[in-house]
Parts: C-alpha cells; sequence; structure tokens
C-alpha cells in the first residue's frame, strides 16, 4: 500500500510539474522561451554592470538615479504611442527590429568600455537610447504571447512561464555579473549582452507563424489613442490594476538604483555582495512565478495582488532598517516576491479580459505602468536618497506602497462584480456562463 502510494504520488506530482509547463507544448512558444532564456541572462548582467560603473565613476546618488531616470523616460513619453503601432503592425516584425537594435546598444557600450572612454554622460545618453527601443519592444513583446500559444487556455500559464523565465535570469544574471566585474571589468559584460541578443533573434526567426494582418487604421494616431485610453480608464478592474501597478513603480522598483550605496557603504561589501542582494531579489520572483505557473485559474488573483504588494511594501521596509548582510538577502528575497507576484498576476488578468483589437494599447499602458514610471522614481529615490539617505528612502517607499495595497484591497468587491461577468463570457466561470442570475452572483461571489 505505501509503494502504490508513493507511485500516486510521484505520478500527481508529474502531472502538476507537466500542467505548470503546459505553455511549452507550442513550438513558437518553447523557441521565444529558449531564446529569452539566454538573452535575458545577459540583460540582467548589463543592468547591474552599468550601475555599478556609474557608481564607480561617480559615487552620485543622484546620478544613479539620473541613468536610471534617462533609460526609462522614454517608455513613458512613447508608450501609448507605440501601443497603437504595435496593434496596427505585425509584432513579430516589430520585435525582430528591437532586438537588433538592442543588439547594436550593448556592442556601442561595450566599444566604449573595453576602449576606456566611457562617460557618464555616455551611458546616460545610451541607455536612453535603450530607453527608446523599449518604449516598443515592451508593449509588442506582452501583445506577441497570444500569437504563438494556439490555446488561449494555456495564455496564464505562458505569462507565468514567462515571467519565471525573467527571473531565472535575474538570479543567474546579477550574480555573474558580480564576479565578472570584479575579475574582468563591466566592458566585457556588455559585449557578452551584445552576443547573447543572437540567441533570441534566431528563435524569433525560426518561429511559424500564422498569416496576421494588421489592423486596419479606421482612424487617426490621436483618434486611436483616445479610444485606447478611454477603454483603460472606462473598465475598473484595467484601470485599478495599472494605477497599483504605476505606484509600485514609482514608488517600489527604483530600489534597484540604491542597491550598490547599501551593498558598498551600508552592508560594506562590493560588487559581489550588490550581485547577491539582486540575486536574493531574483530568487524571491522566480519562486513568485513558479507558483503562478501551477495555479489553474485565474479566480483568485485579485486578492493575490493585493497581498503580493503589501509583501513588496513591507520587504522594503524591513530592508531599509537592516545592517545584516544575511538578513538583507532575506528581506530582498520578500521584495523580489511580492514585486513578481503583483506584476504577473495583474499581467494575467489584464490579458485575459482585454479587447483583442485593443490589446497592444493596454499593454502599452501596462508598459507605462511597470516601467514608465520607474524614472521618475528612480529621480525620486536618488533625490531622498542625497538629502535624507538611501534607508530612508526606501523606508518612505515601501509606507507609500503598503498604503497601495490597501486602497486595492478595498476595491475587490467592486471589482468582483465587473470581472465576474467578463470571466463568464470567456467560459472560465462555468455557472455564470450557463446562465446562473445576476444578483445571485452577487450576494456569493468567489474572490478574484
Amino acid at each position: 500500500m505505501e509503494a502504490c502510494g508513493g507511485t500516486e504520488s510521484a505520478l500527481n506530482n508529474t502531472g502538476r510539474w507537466t500542467f505548470a509547463v503546459r505553455a511549452l507544448r507550442h513550438r513558437n512558444y518553447r523557441l521565444f522561451f529558449g531564446g529569452q532564456s539566454i538573452s535575458l541572462i545577459g540583460t540582467w548582467m548589463t543592468r547591474i554592470a552599468t550601475v555599478w560603473l556609474v557608481f564607480r565613476l561617480s559615487h552620485s546618488a543622484m546620478l544613479l538615479g539620473v541613468v536610471g531616470f534617462a533609460g526609462q523616460i522614454p517608455t513613458l513619453l512613447l508608450a501609448p504611442f507605440a501601443g497603437v503601432w504595435v496593434d496596427r503592425l505585425n509584432r513579430h516584425r516589430v520585435l525582430v527590429a528591437t532586438q537588433v537594435l538592442s543588439m547594436v546598444q550593448s556592442f556601442w557600450l561595450a566599444a566604449l568600455a573595453l576602449t576606456g572612454t566611457i562617460t557618464v554622460a555616455d551611458i546616460i545618453w545610451l541607455s536612453a537610447f535603450q530607453g527608446l527601443i523599449n518604449a516598443f519592444d515592451m508593449p509588442g513583446r506582452q501583445a506577441f504571447v497570444i500569437e504563438m500559444i494556439e490555446d488561449r487556455a494555456d495564455l496564464a500559464n505562458a505569462i507565468a512561464i514567462n515571467s519565471s523565465m525573467v527571473n531565472l535570469a535575474r538570479l543567474v544574471g546579477p550574480s555573474i555579473a558580480g564576479l565578472l566585474i570584479a575579475a574582468v571589468g563591466e566592458g566585457y559584460i556588455f559585449l557578452i549582452d551584445g552576443v547573447s541578443y543572437l540567441a533570441v533573434i534566431a528563435s524569433l526567426l525560426m518561429m511559424s507563424l500564422g498569416v496576421r494582418p494588421p489592423l486596419p487604421a479606421r482612424s487617426g494616431m490621436l483618434q486611436e489613442l483616445r479610444a485606447g485610453w478611454s477603454y483603460v480608464a472606462g473598465l475598473l478592474p484595467i484601470r485599478a490594476l495599472l494605477l497599483l501597478l504605476g505606484l509600485a513603480s514609482l514608488m517600489g522598483m527604483p530600489y534597484t538604483v540604491l542597491m550598490p550605496i547599501f551593498a558598498g557603504t551600508i552592508l560594506h561589501g562590493g560588487p559581489s555582495a550588490l550581485g547577491f542582494l539582486m540575486g536574493a531579489s531574483g530568487v524571491g520572483a522566480l519562486a513568485a512565478a513558479i507558483a503562478l505557473a501551477a495555479r489553474r485559474t485565474v479566480i483568485g488573483l485579485g486578492r493575490l495582488v493585493a497581498i503580493s504588494a503589501a509583501i513588496f511594501g513591507g520587504g522594503l521596509i524591513a530592508f531599509s532598517a537592516s545592517r545584516l548582510l544575511w538578513l538583507s538577502l532575506l528581506m530582498m528575497f520578500l521584495v523580489g516576491y511580492g514585486m513578481m507576484q503583483q506584476m504577473a498576476a495583474s499581467n494575467t488578468i489584464l490579458q485575459t479580459i482585454v479587447e483583442e483589437e485593443k490589446r497592444g494599447r493596454v499593454m502599452s499602458y501596462y508598459t507605462m505602468a511597470v516601467v514608465g514610471m520607474a524614472p521618475l522614481g528612480s529621480l525620486l529615490a536618488g533625490w531622498l536618497a542625497a538629502r535624507l539617505g538611501a534607508p530612508a528612502a526606501l523606508l518612505i517607499s515601501g509606507i507609500a506602497v503598503v498604503i497601495g495595497a490597501g486602497w486595492f484591497a478595498l476595491l475587490l468587491p467592486a471589482l468582483r462584480r465587473v470581472t465576474r461577468p467578463l470571466y463568464a463570457q470567456l467560459g472560465i466561470i462555468s455557472e455564470l456562463a450557463s446562465g446562473v442570475q445576476a444578483a445571485s452572483a452577487l450576494t456569493t461571489p468567489p474572490q478574484d
């Protein structure tokens, strides 16, 4: 009996594992996963190398904020326009173009760093160039996911796997970067990143995609911008999710620009300590993504968004008070877990309920909320750290995120009333799809 029980348990575990990676049965998504897994490690290595190089050249908290601002402000300004183009154009070709341009940017950074001629000003304008690329790449990438998945039921799993991939790279990349910075310097990291883009470009070119004609331009750019904005602002779940993401991005996510100060000054470490701190955040984010990949339904994600935002903010508050490396690593785990769970759960809800013809525009506002608000947050974090110190800056950030989580939790009953009919139309809530009375549904709503 014990042997049978053990066999049954093993089969159940195998089944759960297979379910958790079911999106990989789609060939195009497997190609994307393989190419991106390599490229993203290089991307995270470059992020760490860039902030450390700026800190080494300037020892300025304000300049760390300025570089973060320059790298992300183009996304804030251009993402809505990019979303219109993503809805009009072939998303596959958009991604090929953005990956080639990103490769050029990394090689340019490498050339300047390896020749010893790089300055903070060079880093600022090259970061701005990458931000311009990302304004088109991120909404294009988000909207393209559904084109790689033949079965819409696997969409949520694909998003969760994508988050796992990003955060595995977030774990591996900073750790490698911390070691390589000390061994060979930042220039070789930029060079490795440039080479890594070849993997994702090759994976995109190997895909077999059906013909997706671009949506006709029924009106001008401004008219389509207004239509996208009206849709986002008019649907409560989308509006609330994006507002909370925007707050977390503005106040919470710029913690990364202050990590060199914590690693080098407050915790008395160096590049390796920076790599370990960012790696711990990556472990937490990876754990969150794996947990989401194992979920079988989007029902319950709304409450999860509120809880994860509270974990994110609480982790920042506790990290700001820590002066021990081991405790700081533990808090970074919680920060990464809460941040990624909030982002991925919000992404899943948005991708599930959005109308297809507006997907690019909605995901451009998602990009603005996640990435576009961060440059303002980077400046704010740098300004606060320069005047109050890095610990006080993170304390203020964490408190703001926790307040946002509480606000979103209060909205949950209203959000359920809106999302339940949308889930019913998609067949996610079978009892409503079968015609259960709306009044009855509102009196006993399940969490979503």
